[in-house]
């Protein structure tokens, strides 16, 4: 009697019938087609962190070999710096009268936040991808702007063309972020800058105090959550929807968000909207950026 052979199969790590190595595979090509890299050290960093990509992936980006990395990218090609100081700015956020388009603003009932990574690394069309940005800021006119991996450049654009807002950066050099506060809605008080001892891609906390806002909250949520998570404003980046980067793989994250403390007394804001920014493709065929942007509007309760 023959002796049955066995059928061929995939062998060992094998995907056919196996659920969790399917899962494994996908992730390791999601963090290679992310981090760039080869896909032996993508199943390193996804084993030494339980599988969950969003965390190796921080883990690879803080890596100390990821520093040169990083200022390589930062670093223009030869001719390629744009000066974003040189452009008129006739059509400044500043000159557009805020009052009649958002009076909700002013009267003191509604407050308004933007959040923003704008890839200011990312010296391809950034001129126009600034304007962009800048026309946003212009149509919504938030109380309060916050925004990542800003260079120097784009800083000094933004003083030109947003004199209605204090600007505070967490950093003069390479790339950092900012909050900006619309001078008739929020009154700066201080700033603290926490350093982050570890990192090895120059970020750190920047903090604002503002008197606008008051008390010692206790709890924080998640706007998104709070809002009952929706569909539409899940995704903060995207490679499916944005081809800036130009990766192949379809990478979706929520890599962006807002978070909120109610104040302990006096008045309160109650969230009630979250919507993407940055959708539509500029003349360039690019995005503003390879982030979409958030903007927030919330109740304020005297």
């Amino acid at each position: 009697m023959a002796e049955r052979r066995p059928e061929a199969g995939p062998g060992p790590g094998g995907r056919d019938d196996d659920p969790l190595g399917e899962k494994r595979h996908l992730a390791r090509e999601e963090f290679a087609a992310v981090a760039s890299c080869e896909a032996s050290v993508a199943r390193r960093y996804l084993a030494e962190n339980s599988w969950e990509v969003q965390r190796a992936l921080n883990a690879y980006f803080e890596r100390p070999a990821e520093e040169g990395a990083a200022q390589r990218r930062a670093e223009p090609a030869p001719g390629a710096c744009v000066d974003l100081t040189n452009e008129e700015t006739t059509d400044s956020i500043s000159s557009k009268p805020s009052t009649s388009e958002n009076p909700q603003q002013e009267d003191g009932s509604m407050f308004s936040l933007i959040t923003w990574n704008i890839d200011g690394l990312d010296l391809n069309n950034l001129q126009e991808r600034a304007q962009a940005v800048c026309s946003y800021l212009a149509l919504y006119s938030p109380d309060v702007v916050f925004l990542q991996e800003v260079i120097p450049p784009y800083y000094s654009y933004l003083k030109k063309r947003a004199s209605s807002y204090e600007i505070i950066t967490g950093h003069e050099e390479g790339y950092f972020t900012a909050i900006m506060l619309k001078k008739s809605r929020v009154k700066f008080k201080s700033q603290e800058i926490i350093l982050f001892p570890n990192t090895k891609m120059m970020r750190n906390l920047l903090c604002v105090h503002v008197t606008k806002c008051g008390g010692l909250p206790s709890n924080i949520l998640d706007i998104w959550e709070f809002l009952g998570k929706p569909k539409h404003c899940q995704y903060t980046w995207d490679t499916q929807m944005n081809s800036n980067l130009g990766i192949p793989a379809i990478c979706k994250h929520r890599f962006d968000r807002i978070f909120f403390r109610a104040a302990a007394e006096g008045s309160h804001i109650i969230p009630q909207s979250l919507d993407l920014l940055g959708l539509e493709k500029l003349d360039c065929g690019r995005f503003p950026s390879d982030h979409w942007g958030l903007l927030c509007n919330l109740d304020i309760i005297l």
